[in-house]
């Protein structure tokens, strides 16, 4: 069975996007659909931009984003999912992409989120980092001891065995890193984020997000998608919904969803985005 993923944030590069702008027309529709409902020409930034002009959150994003949905368009008629996933950012173009979402109401809701979000980093300052070589226990053990001392420190992102993010306060990074090394962790690396993603100091951007999806029109995915929060299938547009705002502020379990993906039968993976990381993430889950 087939499957295809999504990437999020992290995976966009200058540059990413203008060969299919050049190359394939339907794509090039998209790209300037998308400057014309952001009202602003992210495909410059993203064409001509900097790797700091791409990082913004409320950039980013959307740039991922309209680079998944033009790479599935550009598939024509090879884009035949059995089963749909996306790391963070990367479900709701896992959303379009099986017919969940209109490609319109997927970019505006990404924009909500994506703002809403670089909100909550503003006012709510934190930062991440990548814990390597320590299982998921431990890990999960050790933020409990961070929080038990008033500080802000959860595991955000499941990404392979042996390689969790962290997410919290400035602090309670700084005060769990030395910790996950003492515990056994080959790396404890802080990461250049531009906030605590996945962590409760998103929890102000939820209401604006739910409101968003609230009155976004959603229809019944041409196959089911896998959600972050549970690593679940799922069909049901209500279940969709609320999944996707309590990943604003939950792990994402991308481990367990991937091994969910193929007990039900996935056996090949194509990544959909700038990038190969899911494609690299996946070969370590699967062994």
């Amino acid at each position: 069975m087939k499957s295809f993923v999504f990437p999020g944030q992290g995976a966009q590069f200058s540059g990413m996007g203008s060969d299919l702008y050049e190359s394939d027309s339907n794509a090039k529709k998209l790209f300037d659909k998308a400057d014309s409902i952001l009202g602003f020409r992210i495909s410059e930034i993203m064409f001509h931009g900097t790797d700091e002009d791409l990082r913004r959150t409320d950039i980013t994003q959307p740039a991922v984003f309209l680079h998944s949905i033009a790479v599935s368009t550009a598939m024509g008629d090879g884009f035949a999912p059995d089963m749909v996933a996306g790391h963070s950012l990367g479900e709701f173009s896992a959303l379009v992409a099986c017919g969940a979402l209109s490609f319109e109401d997927g970019l505006r809701l990404v924009a909500v989120r994506a703002k809403a979000m670089q909100k909550a980093c503003e006012s709510n300052p934190g930062t991440m980092a990548a814990v390597i070589g320590l299982d998921d226990e431990k890990v999960i053990g050790i933020c409990e001891q961070v929080r038990s001392k008033g500080m802000v420190v959860v595991p955000a992102n499941f990404n392979s065995p042996g390689q969790i993010v962290i997410s919290g306060s400035i602090e309670g990074i700084e005060t769990a890193c030395p910790l996950m090394k003492e515990a056994g962790a080959k790396r404890a690396l802080p990461l250049s984020v531009g906030g605590a993603f996945h962590s409760p100091l998103m929890t102000p951007a939820r209401e604006e997000l739910a409101t968003a999806i609230a009155s976004t029109e959603f229809h019944t995915p041409r196959c089911p998608i896998y959600q972050n929060v549970d690593a679940c299938a799922h069909t049901d547009v209500d279940e969709i919904r609320a999944n996707l705002v309590k990943q604003l502020d939950s792990p994402v379990k991308w481990t367990q969803s991937v091994l969910s993906m193929v007990a039900d039968g996935a056996d090949e993976f194509t990544e959909c985005g700038p990038g190969s990381v899911l494609t690299n993430l996946i070969k370590r889950i699967r062994g």
